[in-house]
């Protein structure tokens, strides 16, 4: 082990046993960590402070500057205060939305976070319990507010938790603001945070809880982006299937469901109970297909002609419908993202509602289809970073100029409208099974109607692989792994010749004849991109919240009829296997 680390790591956690802010409990572990012969949790505890990445702060729960408890909390809330407080310092009365998800420990973050704020003089709206995400972006925009937090590590494993930061325009902070508030929290020692109390001051004027009265507001708005509801009304009996995984989309989809007009929305009793240790599933993630057994097995049992569900957070959609065999199929996150694009533009020439100054988004590792269905409809299409951030920032500067109309990313995120300014399950679930309504309206499936777009637009398969390295350690393996691609870039991939090179950390593309252009995006981004002869594209980015580095590739391909669709997707699949050895993954 490396005995400077060690140091360094031992004298950030002396300074927790040296001051009285911090609890015994917390300086019994601390004890502890420090005479264990083995270092490792040490280590991994005070190795780093925790940093927004790109959803925010996130780590595993417990003691240490690179855990998520009450300090880095405090800490978070005590430099967002400060940050406030010096941007908005001729407001008279800032404001802050506080919402949380299910997770362990998510309302005491929240409501220690509540006390902060309020005793740096900050007006908190509190939501009385957990909430979506996507409702917490709506309420800072509907309150005023000049920023929001919410307690939750979305989609991750039950040992985690995180806090996502928001400026006043309802999206999670971009530059100078994360920098910034990154800049402030650094200056931020234990004893500068003020009010930091694990029982919510009830008294304090400054600290209102807000609940079902935003939630109908909400819920009216988002039923305003049906693009159909005639449609819905010829198939309200289609027979539905959600699971929130005992996660915040209980409080508010099966209903959200009901005000479209769907009647047989079925639930899956075992996963509406609100927990964070998640007992049914192994991980809360919709990506994964274990996380959807459970709403399989009740679509199987009643028939039903759609699966769907929201991670714990409510911001993340899964689903799976039936294919031609009528066999129960995941869709995946580009998928999906392809599936609501096509949707509301189809649906939107189709009813007239088209002005011609309509635009969507999509990230740069979500799948190219998504630019082919914009450039023949002749709709504006915009890349941008991962992370719905960036999508925010693309509406919030065409905002006034252009209509947005939809957004995703692969990563089973999807946005139909600009009242909120995240990635939002409870209307991607609404309009989800509006799209299920309207296939059904034409005796088809969801599956049907994916094949549909293959015909029409070409076949891509998108595979993501993720390579999970935690720790010190991993984040160094990971660093390492970028260099040497840098360095020895690929010349092939899988037979194919690499025609066209991306590097965002250069903002420079570079073709196989050596032209060199310009990457425009607003900031550098350690992303890698190469394009083949043959169409397909590959994509290394390391993860922003998580310890991983993930390998985002498509491969294109001709389908030439539905029955096609196996055979297609199989050659497709031989060319991932080729791809993962050219890379050495």
């Amino acid at each position: 082990m490396d005995n400077e680390l060690i140091k360094a790591c031992e004298a950030k956690a002396q300074q927790w046993l040296s001051s009285s802010v911090y609890d015994a409990a917390t300086q019994a572990e601390v004890r502890q960590m420090l005479e264990d012969a083995d270092k490792t949790e040490l280590i991994e505890g005070f190795y780093k402070n925790l940093e927004f990445g790109t959803g925010g702060l996130r780590g595993i729960m417990g003691v240490g500057t690179n855990r998520m408890n009450i300090y880095t909390v405090g800490a978070a809330t005590q430099g967002l205060s400060n940050y406030l407080n010096k941007n908005f310092k001729d407001m008279e009365l800032i404001s802050v939305v506080v919402g949380h998800d299910c997770r362990n420990n998510s309302r005491l973050f929240a409501e220690v976070s509540a006390n902060i704020f309020a005793a740096n003089g900050i007006k908190v709206y509190l939501f009385d319990d957990m909430r979506p995400t996507p409702e917490m972006s709506f309420a800072i925009r509907h309150l005023g507010c000049q920023s929001g937090i919410i307690l939750t590590a979305s989609h991750n494993p039950k040992e985690y938790n995180g806090y996502k930061a928001y400026w006043d325009d309802g999206a999670q902070v971009l530059a100078p603001h994360d920098k910034g508030i990154i800049d402030e929290v650094n200056l931020v020692s234990a004893e500068d945070i003020k009010g930091l109390n694990t029982t919510l001051d009830v008294a304090n004027p400054l600290i209102q809880l807000i609940g079902e009265e935003i939630d109908k507001i909400y819920l009216e708005k988002i039923k305003t982006i049906s693009i159909d509801p005639e449609v819905i009304r010829r198939q309200k009996d289609m027979k539905i299937v959600y699971t929130p995984i005992h996660g915040t989309g209980m409080m508010l989809i099966p209903r959200s469901l009901k005000m479209w007009g769907f009647e047989n929305v079925h639930t899956v009793p075992e996963q509406m109970i609100k927990d964070g240790n998640f007992p049914t599933v192994v991980s809360p993630n919709p990506e994964n297909a274990e996380a959807l057994t459970m709403a399989i097995n009740l679509a199987k049992e009643i028939d039903a002609d759609i699966v769907m569900a929201s991670d714990p957070d409510a911001d993340r959609v899964g689903m799976a419908c039936k294919n031609s065999a009528g066999e129960w199929v995941l869709v995946n996150g580009n998928q999906t993202c392809m599936l609501f694009l096509y949707y509301i533009i189809k649906n939107r020439i189709a009813t007239g509602k088209m002005n011609g100054n309509e635009f969507i988004v999509k990230t740069i590792v979500t799948t190219e289809l998504i630019k082919a269905i914009a450039d023949k409809n002749k709709v504006e299409m915009f890349d941008c970073y991962t992370g719905f951030k960036w999508i925010a920032r693309e509406i919030r500067l065409n905002e006034g100029i252009k209509q947005y109309i939809g957004g995703g990313e692969e990563s089973y995120g999807f946005l139909a409208q600009d009242f909120v300014r995240d990635k939002d399950a409870v209307s991607a679930c609404s309009l989800l099974a509006e799209i299920c309504a309207w296939a059904k309206d034409q005796g088809k499936t969801l599956f049907d109607v994916l094949m549909d777009i293959y015909l029409e637009y070409g076949f891509s398969l998108n595979h993501t692989i993720n390579v999970v390295k935690p720790g010190k350690s991993g984040a160094d393996e990971i660093k390492a792994m970028m260099e040497n691609f840098r360095v020895n870039a690929p010349k092939e991939i899988a037979g194919s010749p690499v025609v066209l090179t991306k590097d965002y950390l250069t903002l420079k593309a570079v073709d196989d004849k050596g032209n060199v252009t310009d990457i425009l995006q607003p900031e550098t981004s350690n992303v890698l991109q190469w394009y083949t002869a043959d169409g397909s594209k590959v994509s290394v980015r390391p993860s922003g919240t998580e310890p991983k580095i993930k390998f985002y590739l498509e491969i294109a391909g001709e389908m030439a009829c539905p029955k096609c669709y196996t055979a297609v997707n199989n050659e497709a699949m031989a060319k991932v296997d080729a791809i993962k050895t050219s890379l050495g993954l």
